[in-house]
């Protein structure tokens, strides 16, 4: 079921606080250049959700079944819903117009708008349930996934009508669109089989569909021509029996921190890269094989703007960071932390990488060296999660019951703002 209601078109109502202060800024130089950090007050947060729109102006954050709505610049509040239930998702609209608000134990989405404030769209899913919901590129069509993956609801904000896609995978990445948006890949379960079907998204007609010969498709993604699709397969063998030995990698010059004893994950002393000499030992987990789905194999990875590294996390090797060199397919460098890495992204504008472990520091590194950044303010700020401004500017830090925003002032938009591995703030 859905429902919407188009009211006339209304302002945006005026700003409900002051301008949030800034502390203090931290520096750190390096070669070439310098550059400086400064902090924003912190504000309260649930369940991490915290995201800027794709344009770049607005910052959503949520607290229990509120969300708030930030103009970026100032940090004042444009707009506060307050939705059916917590928020358990949010995700922005491709042309920052609307967002949505998923309440996955409710099988309830609810979509809201920039523009037009008191338009309001609510979708229930019923008896059939939620467990995922995104945007469709055109930014007018919701995709809900029903429990147990029995069926993916179409959902059009413009029609009201509705589609239905039969057979989904429930897999790390079962659905990719092209990047000019005209289709959509998804990954099936059919006959105890792996499938692809390709859609054309302004119909939801299918366009194609095939088998993939693999064992447990784990993830699809489209390359960003839109010509060709990858298919990667899960890691079924238990190659981890050597790994839980602590194999000696012969990975030569690689950054590492000092040893654990100098610092923890909620240690406020300053910590630094140092270069360790091969060969190198990495700490290991042996997963729990009598466990349902182990945490084994490639847990996260991303890549760099510039499509020239890919930076992996290792979920059976969770304290280390590897660094690809996607064009001369080598290993270029491997970051360990003290602490199990928590997430990390790429800087939107350059080869930058910013990490974050479940504790008081934020993590930079770029081809020309690596800092840590511990975040000021009293308190324990452990950072669980963080996004960039796609300006590359600044970054959403975000702790389990607050986030603040840490800005990047430089000289010089390379990388060579940082300094050469060992030096530090």
């Amino acid at each position: 079921m859905i429902g919407c209601a188009l009211l006339p078109s209304s302002s945006l109502p005026a700003a409900e606080v002051a301008v949030a202060p800034v502390l203090p800024a931290l520096t750190f130089a390096g070669p070439g250049s310098a550059a400086a950090m400064n902090f924003s007050e912190v504000f309260k947060l649930s369940s991490l959700l915290c995201k800027f729109s794709p344009d770049g102006k607005y910052l959503a954050s949520c607290v229990q079944y509120r969300l708030v709505i930030r103009d970026v610049n100032t940090l004042q509040i444009l707009q506060l819903y307050t939705c059916l239930d917590q928020i358990q998702h949010i995700e922005w609209s491709a042309d920052s117009l609307f967002i949505l608000c998923a309440m996955y134990k409710r099988g309830l989405v609810q979509v809201w708008s920039l523009e037009q404030p008191e338009w309001h769209c609510r979708i229930d899913e019923g008896s059939a349930g939620l467990v995922a919901s995104c945007w469709s590129p055109d930014g007018r069509h919701i995709l809900n996934t029903t429990e147990f993956h029995l069926r993916i609801t179409v959902w059009s904000l413009c029609t009201k009508s509705v589609s239905y896609i039969k057979y989904p995978k429930a897999c790390q990445q079962g659905i990719t669109f092209t990047r000019d948006g005209r289709y959509m890949a998804l990954a099936e379960r059919r006959d105890c089989k792996d499938h692809v079907s390709v859609f054309v998204c302004s119909d939801w007609q299918l366009l194609r569909h095939f088998d993939t010969e693999t064992q447990d498709l784990a993830g699809i993604e489209w390359a960003p021509n839109g010509c060709v699709l990858a298919v990667w397969d899960t890691c079924l063998e238990v190659v981890y029996k050597e790994a839980e030995k602590n194999p000696r990698l012969a990975l030569g010059r690689l950054a590492f921190p000092p040893p654990r004893a100098a610092a923890g994950p909620a240690s406020t002393t300053e910590s630094k890269y140092e270069i360790a000499s091969a060969p190198v030992s990495l700490q290991t987990l042996k997963p729990i094989a009598d466990r349902a789905n182990p945490k084994i194999g490639i847990g996260a990875l991303a890549f760099s703007p510039d499509n020239y590294f890919l930076a992996t996390r290792n979920d059976s090797v969770p304290n280390a960071v590897w660094i690809w060199d996607i064009q001369k397919l080598r290993l270029f460098v491997v970051l360990e932390q003290l602490s199990p890495v928590r997430f990390f992204q790429w800087d939107p504008q350059q080869p930058r990488l910013a990490i974050c472990t479940g504790g008081g520091k934020v993590y930079l590194w770029s081809p020309a060296g690596c800092v840590s950044v511990q975040v000021p303010g009293e308190g324990d700020f452990q950072v669980l999660s963080l996004c960039w401004h796609f300006s590359g500017d600044s970054l959403a830090l975000l702790s389990k019951d607050h986030f603040c925003l840490c800005f990047l002032e430089t000289e010089e938009r390379v990388g060579t703002a940082f300094g050469r591995p060992g030096d530090h703030t």
